[in-house]
């Protein structure tokens, strides 16, 4: 399993990545103009039949690939619950599927997210875990990166006693171009609070994946 990110390297609150959120956004003329550019670049005629109507298609998929710059992940986790009728296990949601987009190239990664958090007081609706991984995929990642700021937001709102996150990724930057190796998945694992403290809780949680997986995933 990759080391995982250090939990003291926190990322400022203005920092580079908020700055560019906040850069004015180009028009969508523009950003079809700049997808007809590409086409020309790479050697076809934008003006032929078959491509016309593609620089309205790719920026609309566009809007859709990276919906979650528009989207705040803190504010889908703040309705959260209290009647739980003194429930404290661990809450665990797994196979979440993952579809992002590597930042360095600008291709799939596809996966599937596991996170579960330990209850202190509070809980939050299931689909809003869901919603928050949907979020920060549905930006511009490195798969390190995804997996801290998921970890990172449900600790930091929810204020549970403990939040993993694991994800499995195949990342096309790797499988179709470049080293051209299919078939290889990344894993990249965020354990806070008792899931990085307390072996025991760390255990329960990676035996419940592996029930799923067929003892995929290291206990390490």
């Amino acid at each position: 399993m990759t080391q995982e990110p250090d939990v003291n390297s926190q990322t400022p609150p203005h920092s580079k990545d908020t700055d560019t959120l906040s850069r004015r956004r180009p028009s969508r003329a523009e950003a079809e103009h700049a997808v007809r550019t590409l086409i020309e670049w790479a050697g076809d005629d934008p003006e032929r039949e078959g491509l016309l109507g593609t620089p309205d298609r790719v920026v609309r998929s566009y809007e859709e690939f990276f919906a979650g710059y528009d989207l705040d992940p803190v504010e889908m986790l703040n309705r959260t619950f209290e009647e739980t009728d003194g429930y404290d296990e661990m809450v665990i949601l797994r196979d979440i599927r993952l579809e992002s987009h590597c930042e360095h190239h600008m291709v799939p990664i596809i996966g599937k997210a596991h996170v579960a958090y330990l209850p202190d007081r509070r809980v939050v609706g299931i689909s809003k875990l869901a919603r928050v991984v949907e979020v920060f995929a549905k930006r511009l990642q490195i798969q390190e990166k995804l997996t801290a700021q998921i970890a990172n937001t449900i600790n930091e709102v929810l204020q549970p006693k403990g939040v993993a996150v694991i994800i499995e990724a195949a990342h096309q930057c790797m499988t179709t171009r470049g080293i051209h190796k299919p078939g290889v998945t990344m894993v990249t694992s965020r354990m806070l609070g008792v899931f990085r403290d307390h072996p025991p809780t760390r255990k329960e949680f990676m035996s419940l994946i592996q029930g799923q997986h067929g003892g995929g995933l290291s206990n390490a």
